[in-house]
């Protein structure tokens, strides 16, 4: 079985067993008293055990924040802050999805920070805004191999106020070191397993559609998307696969390095969705996902048949997109956003959120309002046309 370290774009340390070296990554990272941070239903399950019990033997302790919902909002980073201070603590473990992690990286930048966590918004410059000496060191340890957010230099929160997802960025954010255990992710329940391995998928196929110029986030997107093709299945089921386990784990960084180059329609209107309905953001990513292909199509026809040709399930568009919605099919993936639990009468909203959403602005085709109003159509009623 795979078992292996890697030092690009951080530290990974990819293996059965490897949540034992929690100990020894405190130390590579300086952290003396980490607060672990992770979600309300992993508290008491076994991949937060073996967290403690790991930093026990190392004779660490091991507070947990947990106060945080499965679409984060901005005081669910400010409730993680205040215990950050009040612990004393000197850096995060976030272990658990990628709301967990998203969290935890924001807790442990925005903590020691003076302005408001919205004024670090991946827009610009504004990353400079930060006190580079204030942000503590994050160790990851993902429980899901869906966001990627162990290898990525952001967190996605919500802003209560405006209602709208937004992207804190510093490049420090980058956890220090990554713990991508595979036997973590065993218990996921199945919806989570083909969600979250699916939101993978989105990342890379959407980073390799962007019209960016980003030949390294290219490359990756392209073999990220091999990963999911070729064990996803397998990792559904068979849930104790730790071979499937770990590439799908291996996928989900590389989905989180190749979006560097850029996101696309899928997330754009994935995000309103999952702010106005309250849906899975992984899942939403898969129901769009051939919608947003197929509104795509005259700027990545080219792309896609070379990406069918190097996963070996054809050679041209129309034979990638049949790929995708087998995939769905026999993963069990609702085939429309209402039957998702959206509302097709929010359109309104949903369109206005898209629009604006910032990874529309590197979708291969221009994101105005006609657009996500068809698509946003086409996905409520199941049209691929």
């Amino acid at each position: 079985m795979t078992h292996t370290t890697w030092s690009y774009p951080n530290s990974i340390r990819t293996g059965a067993g490897r949540v034992a070296e929690i100990g020894s990554a405190c130390r590579e990272a300086g952290i003396t008293n980490p607060l672990i941070v992770t979600d309300p239903g992993m508290v008491d399950l076994p991949p937060i055990s073996a967290v403690q019990a790991a930093l026990a033997s190392a004779s660490l302790p091991g507070e947990v924040f947990c106060d945080l919902r499965p679409n984060p909002v901005g005081s669910d980073v400010a409730n993680g802050a205040a215990a950050f201070t009040a612990g004393a603590h000197d850096g995060v473990i976030a272990v658990g999805g990628g709301s967990a992690l998203d969290v935890g990286k924001a807790i442990a930048f925005h903590a020691g920070q003076a302005r408001p966590l919205w004024d670090f918004e991946d827009i610009g410059d504004w990353w400079t805004r930060a006190d580079i000496d204030a942000i503590a060191p994050v160790i990851a340890v993902p429980t899901t191999a869906g966001t990627g957010s162990e290898a990525g230099r952001g967190a996605v929160i919500t802003n209560e106020d405006s209602q709208r997802k937004v992207t804190i960025f510093h490049p420090r954010m980058l956890p220090a070191v990554v713990i991508a255990d595979p036997e973590l992710t065993v218990g996921l329940p199945r919806v989570l397993t083909v969600g979250t391995g699916l939101d993978a998928l989105s990342h890379s196929l959407e980073a390799i559609c962007t019209p960016l110029y980003h030949p390294l986030s290219q490359g990756i997107g392209m073999e990220g998307c091999r990963l999911v093709f070729e064990n996803l299945p397998t990792a559904v089921a068979s849930p104790t696969d730790l071979e499937a386990r770990t590439r799908m784990l291996t996928a989900a960084s590389m989905g989180a390095v190749a979006f560097q180059k850029g996101l696309g329609a899928m997330h754009a209107v994935s995000h309103p969705c999952s702010v106005h309905f309250g849906t899975h953001h992984g899942m939403t990513n898969a129901v769009v996902m051939p919608y947003v292909l197929v509104a795509n199509r005259p700027a990545i026809e080219t792309t896609m048949a070379r990406l069918a040709a190097y996963v070996g399930v054809g050679t041209t568009f129309d034979d990638l997109l049949d790929h995708v919605l087998a995939l769905r099919a026999e993963l069990d993936v609702p085939h429309t956003l209402v039957e998702l639990g959206v509302d097709p009468a929010g359109v309104d909203t949903i369109v206005a959120g898209t629009v604006t959403d910032l990874c529309a602005a590197t979708n291969p085709v221009t994101v105005d309002h006609d657009y996500a109003h068809d698509l946003f159509a086409a996905a409520c009623e199941g049209r691929l046309d």
